[in-house]
């Protein structure tokens, strides 16, 4: 004769009349005591109620969508956990007595997951979850390491996933890149049918739009940044080198604002080499650098590339100008080479010539900083006793907080206003 239990909702501390959003145990399915039933989901939390015995589950008596409360009747368990063959009867044998029902009290407290703490299965797809072919133990494993059993591989009896086959899988996860979602535990976000509002269009990206993304996107998340903005007064500079070009014109030397920009960033770098320096990979030292490669970023048909302009310490500005036109022209061609965007020390992106007052460019790891630069205007600045129309260009430098903090960060456009308003500075 069975002995049948019925398996109660516990007290689950502050949560009442919650939805049932998994069924975690199938009729057949022999569970241990504290072995999960199903998963309940408040405002505020889910959490897995266990069972209070042991056996073979009889009848499962609530379904998903439900919701139950304390005392709430959950799975019938045959507690025999026994199946035999049933023994030959006489002709006239009386009717088999009706199984036994005895109710189990529910005891306070059974519950081993705080009402308050996620479970690690809420991003898991529960309806496939509980499909998966796996002892009630080994799908609990999976819940706690938050594996989706669909997405494993089972070597057992019938492909029945075994609890080495969980192991082996978070072992593997650990080794590969997430495809979707970040480290930080944020779901990846959702595929949407826009078709449904209107006509679209669907374009691939080109390979450097998808590089880009994913290279900025991982600076974005594993880098503090931290913004400066200054403004620097280039009235004499522009004017000095609108007049070295008209003088120079006939050696074939046109100087932009970007090549005094980068000797002025190699100035600012000397003066405070934090900034010229990368973290190692284990982020307790500064490797600093004793070389000045400047990287400008450089806008194309395909999307952005940052070529690198190396020893521009050593290099004249009329040197300078001519390497920018060619390191873009091959840029805009596709023909530079991999060694061309290596080396970087900082990041010069210029938007200028476009157009806009401010923005917040994103650090060129494993550099520590990148100096944005806008479009100039002129401006009135109060001189002391008037105010006088002058060329101000707005600056932008964002950088690595774990290396730089804020004093150094404003000390360091400061210094670099200095030596694009005067350039004499950048001649000492």
């Amino acid at each position: 004769m069975s002995k049948m239990i019925e398996v109660f909702v516990p007290d689950i501390g502050d949560f009442d009349d919650v939805e049932v959003i998994e069924l975690l145990v199938s009729e057949g399915d022999t569970i241990n005591v504290e072995d999960s039933l199903i998963t309940v989901e408040s405002d505020k939390a889910t959490m897995e109620i266990p069972s209070s015995h042991a056996g073979v589950v009889a009848k499962v008596k609530v379904a998903v969508g439900e919701r139950v409360a304390e005392g709430s009747l959950v799975i019938l368990l045959d507690a025999e956990g026994v199946v035999t063959e049933a023994a030959p009867v006489e002709e006239k044998s009386e009717p088999a007595p009706e199984p036994v029902v005895e109710k189990a009290v529910p005891e306070k407290k059974l519950a081993p997951v705080s009402a308050k703490k996620p479970s690690p299965t809420i991003n898991i797809d529960h309806e496939n979850f509980k499909k998966a072919h796996a002892s009630p133990s080994v799908r609990k494993f999976a819940r706690e390491l938050g594996v989706d059993l669909t997405k494993v591989k089972g070597t057992g009896n019938s492909s029945r996933v075994l609890k080495e086959n969980v192991q082996d899988f978070v072992k593997q996860a650990l080794k590969e890149p997430a495809s979707g979602g970040t480290s930080l535990g944020v779901a990846p976000m959702p595929d949407i049918d826009f078709s449904q509002w209107g006509e679209v269009e669907t374009k691939k990206l080109s390979k450097i739009n998808i590089l880009t993304g994913k290279f900025l996107h991982r600076n974005w998340v594993n880098i503090p940044h931290v913004t400066q903005f200054d403004e620097a007064d280039i009235t004499e500079l522009e004017a000095f080198r609108k007049k070295s070009n008209v003088e120079y014109a006939d050696k074939g030397i046109k100087v932009t604002m970007l090549s005094f920009m980068m000797k002025a960033v190699v100035a600012a770098l000397k003066e405070f080499p934090r900034f010229n320096s990368s973290l190692d990979v284990t982020g307790e030292s500064l490797i600093q650098k004793n070389y000045y490669h400047i990287g400008i970023a450089v806008a194309t048909p395909d999307g952005l590339v940052v070529p690198v302009i190396r020893d521009v310490d050593k290099k004249s500005l009329g040197d300078l100008a001519g390497e920018l036109r060619e390191v873009s022209m091959k840029a805009r061609d596709k023909k530079l080479k991999p060694s061309e965007m290596q080396g970087g020390c900082f990041t010069i992106s210029s938007l200028g010539g476009i157009g806009g007052t401010s923005f917040t460019p994103i650090v060129n790891a494993p550099e520590v900083a990148i100096l944005g630069v806008s479009r100039s205007k002129m401006a009135p600045v109060w001189n002391g006793s008037d105010f006088d129309a002058r060329l101000m260009c707005p600056l932008a430098l964002s950088y690595d907080h774990r290396v730089i903090d804020g004093a150094q960060g404003a000390a360091f456009t400061a210094y670099l206003s200095k030596m694009l308003a005067d350039v004499r500075y950048l001649l000492m």
